[in-house]
């Protein structure tokens, strides 16, 4: 049985992972001052960035529209597939997977398997990269469900931003407000957990807060096999640091990414945010090793 994966543009996965595996994206629409636009079609992270940096302009973000969903399905089923898992930015977070699961409600449940990954950027992608694998290998797409699933859940997401000011705008940080009073005197070190953005601890600088990134990042990552992604939003000299420290602490890194956060996510962290995402390594994968992405 073949099965496609569909995900959203806030993965942000390589497009040459994306074009290999014969992925669909379905993006999210971004809205600047005076216009608006599909992420990564029409707008990208520069113009969030440019606009985030001028005090008092704000930039939002909203999902796919079930039909925009419905036309990628069927476009997917047109293509060749017979079953479609499709895997999205966490619910808690966006309204982009009760988008999919109205749309697969229109094309057939019994085609179209929707899966939260309770993550985002490749918090998710690494849960959609694993799934396209096992797809490509030839699993089944119960089992193609299954491995996002899991991948997502042993998935950890972490990140420090410049100022909270932009995910408290956006109704995003949910926990995180517990920091805000103290926001000019900590850097707090974030991560994603069940779905939402949460603290995971305060430190008193940005120095400190980067190590402590890294540290986690190493913790997290333990003794096995890992894939790393380092995002970054108009803060690439940072990022390439913080990946370059990667490769020297994981003897067991075996694919890295470095990318710009794309347009919706960077609407949200704003300028200077830097992230790392650690997942298990999937062992099926095709390629022991992956060049970084820049």
């Amino acid at each position: 049985m073949s099965v496609a994966v569909v995900t959203d543009s806030s993965a942000y996965l390589p497009d040459e992972l994306v074009e290999g595996y014969g992925i669909h994206l379905v993006p999210l629409y971004v809205v600047l001052p005076g216009y608006s636009g599909r992420e990564g079609q029409e707008i990208g992270p520069d113009e969030v960035a440019r606009t985030l940096a001028v005090r008092g302009q704000t930039v939002s973000t909203s999902r796919p529209t079930p039909g925009d969903f419905v036309a990628a399905y069927r476009r997917a089923l047109d293509e060749g597939a017979e079953r479609l898992v499709s895997i999205h930015l966490s619910a808690e977070l966006s309204g982009t997977w009760d988008a999919a699961r109205l749309a697969a409600s229109q094309v057939g449940e019994h085609i179209v398997t929707v899966v939260d990954s309770r993550s985002a950027a490749m918090g998710a992608g690494f849960a959609v990269l694993a799934a396209a694998r096992a797809a490509a290998a030839g699993a089944d797409a119960d089992a193609v469900a299954r491995t996002a699933r899991d991948t997502a859940a042993a998935t950890t997401t972490l990140f420090v931003v410049e100022t909270l000011e932009h995910l408290r705008r956006g109704g995003r940080i949910g926990a995180a407000a517990a920091v805000l009073g103290s926001a000019l005197a900590v850097k707090p070190v974030l991560h994603v957990q069940d779905g939402r953005v949460v603290p995971l601890e305060k430190v008193r600088t940005s120095a400190r807060a980067l190590n402590r990134l890294v540290q986690r990042a190493v913790e997290a990552a333990g003794e096995g096999a890992v894939s790393i992604a380092v995002h970054h939003l108009a803060a690439p000299e940072r990022a390439e640091r913080l990946a370059a420290e990667l490769r020297d602490r994981l003897p067991q890194l075996r694919e890295l990414h470095v990318s710009q956060l794309g347009a919706a996510i960077g609407a949200h962290v704003g300028p200077g945010a830097v992230g790392i995402v650690v997942a298990p390594f999937w062992q099926g994968a095709d390629s022991d090793v992956f060049p970084a992405e820049g």
